[in-house]
């Protein structure tokens, strides 16, 4: 069982219980040993686990420093959890680049939307762990996480605040800080479709086929841009406030340009940049 405790050093939360197997967990890299790497769990109250030099890299591992190195922070996943000895086995290999990226995103925003609420407590004058118990597990339940609280705030003002329970003059507050703290981020991934249709009115296929994925980024907050490289190829870029937002987008518009090709009896491929 998963329990919350305040960080006294650095006004936040952390778990006092363990992981679980398969969990992605930021690590900070404490010591190289001749068999791997031994880590402290960041959210888990720095409990030690450790990277044993065959969960490092599917390839050869020539010098364990090429992968980590003391001091740095890495996402591992959870092997194995030994609660008699309190040992944690963990694997990088097994990590792919997108859990990576997710996964410190991910923890970026949790830290920044503890630091925010540490904001809030030293401007209601109260300690971090009463305001958290008081306000922080409210904006949790109701928008998912504190950093998402503290967006939404600064996007769109006290109004959901008040309809999560949050009391009007601490509504005030927290968009107060969210307007100085928060800039709302914009990110762009992009890639190259290939779209060819030999068929009768196959062109008007595929400028349609553009001009509707092109829509699939007005149902939300991002935007979906192509270009004509040269046909048969075209770019495109999606723009989001992050990466989880993004990411789905772009599929999106892989599938239904798959689809529409399919139907049409045309050809498609698709080839991501970055």
């Amino acid at each position: 069982m998963k329990m919350a405790a305040e960080d006294k050093t650095k006004g936040q939360e952390v778990s006092e219980g363990w992981p679980e197997e398969g969990e992605l967990v930021i690590a900070t890299v404490k010591e190289i040993s001749p068999y791997g790497a031994y880590v402290t769990l960041d959210e888990y109250g720095n409990k030690e686990g450790f990277l044993h030099l065959s969960e490092v890299s599917t390839s050869w591992v020539r010098n364990i420093r090429d992968f980590v190195r003391e001091g740095r922070k890495v996402v591992l996943k959870v092997l194995r959890v030994d609660l008699n000895r309190g040992q944690v086995d963990l694997s990088l290999k097994r990590v792919t680049d997108r859990e990576r990226r997710e996964a410190l995103l991910e923890w970026r925003r949790r830290r920044r939307g503890r630091f925010l609420l540490n904001l809030l407590s030293q401007r209601l004058k109260q300690p971090y762990v009463k305001v958290y118990e008081e306000f922080g597990r409210k904006l949790e339940e109701f928008f998912g996480g504190l950093y998402e609280a503290f967006e939404e705030a600064c996007e769109k003002g006290e109004e959901k605040l008040l309809k999560a329970g949050i009391p009007p003059e601490v509504a005030r507050d927290i968009v107060a800080i969210a307007i100085e703290r928060i800039k709302v981020p914009t990110v762009k991934i992009s890639g190259t479709l290939e779209l060819s249709c030999m068929k009768p009115k196959g062109v008007e296929v595929i400028r349609k086929t553009l001009m509707d994925l092109e829509t699939l980024g007005k149902k939300g907050d991002a935007t979906i841009n192509i270009y004509v490289i040269g046909s048969p190829k075209y770019r495109v870029e999606v723009m989001a406030k992050d990466y989880k937002v993004a990411e789905k987008l772009l599929q999106e518009v892989i599938d239904r340009a798959s689809q529409e090709m399919k139907r049409a009896g045309g050809t498609f491929a698709f080839k991501r940049e970055g």
